[in-house]
């Protein structure tokens, strides 16, 4: 069984000052939005609620970052990725793809918060086996079929 997470507007501003411009309205519909990238309705693979809360709020800061902009008319956010080189003259940097990851991570790697959920989410992504039911046969063990 999953967890279920509400969310808390005042707690997730206080984690993410840097989007204060952002309204309690729109940040409830950015965690609707989270809601399609992570189970909240019981049946997804976080089982501590705390975690759900964590990794839903990670993902409502990634997308207030790519949808809104600072009091300053800037865009959120800053360089993510690995940085390949960078300059001191004239201030030029490069950051560069992280390496073996597959065209989903592309997504999340746009901003920090989607790279720290995208980080904190790797166990989530592992195949686990999950054993079907125990079939037998009556004769087993009686010498045959």
């Amino acid at each position: 069984m999953g967890a279920v997470a509400t969310f808390d507007f005042a707690a997730w501003q206080r984690r993410y000052p840097e989007f204060s411009a952002v309204t309690q309205p729109q940040a409830e519909d950015f965690f609707t939005e989270a809601t399609l990238y992570l189970r909240n309705d019981g049946t997804g693979p976080v089982r501590d609620q705390a975690q759900q809360l964590m990794l839903l709020n990670m993902l409502v800061a990634h997308i207030a970052s790519l949808r809104t902009t600072s009091a300053d008319g800037q865009a959120q956010g800053g360089i993510v990725g690995r940085i390949a080189s960078a300059t001191e003259g004239s201030v030029s940097v490069t950051a560069a793809e992280m390496p073996n990851e597959g065209s989903l991570a592309a997504w999340f790697q746009m901003t920090p918060y989607g790279l720290a959920y995208w980080a904190a989410t790797a166990s989530l992504r592992m195949a686990r086996y999950i054993p079907g039911p125990r079939r037998g046969c009556a004769h087993y063990g009686r010498g045959g079929w």
